[in-house]
Formats: C-alpha cells, structure tokens, sequence
C-alpha cells in the first residue's frame, strides 16, 4: 500500500539526491562532458520550490560538500554553488510557483547561469582555470531538462503523498 504512511516518505527526496549524486560523477564521452546537466541543482530546485519546510539551504550544504568529495574538488565550492542556488530558488520562490512552465525555464537557466559564473570565477581564483564560458552550457541544458525532470518528481510526489 504506497501512499499510506505520508509523513515517511521523506526517504524518496534522499533518494533522488542519492541518484541525483550518481548522475553527477557518471561516465559520459567527452564530447558530452561539457553538456553535462547540473542534476543535483535540477533536484534541489525542484524539492526546495516543492518542500520549502524540509529541503533548504542546510540541504544544499550537505549535498555540496558530498558532491565536493566526489569530484575531488576545492572542499566547500559545489557547497557554495549549491547553496547560492537554493537561496536564489528560495526567494524566488512565490513567483516561480505562479510562473508557466517556460519562464521557469528561464529562471532556472539565469539562476544556473549566475552559479556557473561563481564556479567559473572560483576556479579562476583558485588556478583551475576551466574553460571560458562554456561552462554556462550545463545551465542551458539544465534549463531545457527542467519541465522533464518537474513532470518526473510532481509524479513521485503524488504517487508517494510527499509532504
């Protein structure tokens, strides 16, 4: 009997983060590499803007530094990144709720897009310069994911009776 226990459902949320975290460091050819959506960000957009109470900025925090010891990366800067995205989704966060689905999209894209740039510009501080600004390509492509992945999670959602 899915559905019944509302209140204990919660483990579904961990679990797309726990997928979300296995899609993040999957193998993919390198000419994709560069296009590779931003899933965590994809899945912390969407569980804050649905469940503003169980998933913010302490979230975005956790999952950032889990995602900090998968790259290998500077401790704190995908925690940072996260963490800017969620506030941004946050205070957003009544007008995205009201907006159709194409001007989420493009929310996303310019939140994402500003993430990015603080990656970009973290790398740059730290002597890993990356790629100019090829690395706002994972925003575009998170953007354009964004319906998919919202159309995918309300389905969880209401076939679990997350709350």
């Amino acid at each position: 009997m899915a559905g019944t226990h509302s209140s204990h459902n919660g483990w579904i949320v961990w679990l797309t983060f726990a997928i979300g975290l296995l899609l993040s460091v999957s193998p993919l050819p390198q000419f994709m590499e560069i296009l590779r959506p931003l899933w965590l960000a994809l899945l912390l957009a969407f569980w804050s803007l649905t469940l503003p109470h169980k998933v913010g900025m302490v979230t975005a925090m956790c999952l950032g530094l889990a995602e900090d010891v998968l790259y290998g990366t500077l401790l704190g800067q995908n925690a940072l990144i996260l963490t800017l995205i969620t506030f941004l989704v946050l205070s957003l966060q009544q007008r995205l709720r009201m907006f159709p689905m194409w001007q989420q999209c493009l929310v996303i894209l310019v939140i994402f897009g500003l993430a990015q740039l603080v990656q970009l510009w973290l790398s740059a501080l730290t002597g890993n310069r990356q790629p100019t600004l090829a690395l706002v390509l994972p925003a575009l492509v998170s953007a354009l994911l964004w319906p998919w992945v919202s159309f995918g999670l309300r389905g969880l959602l209401r076939r679990y009776k997350i709350n």
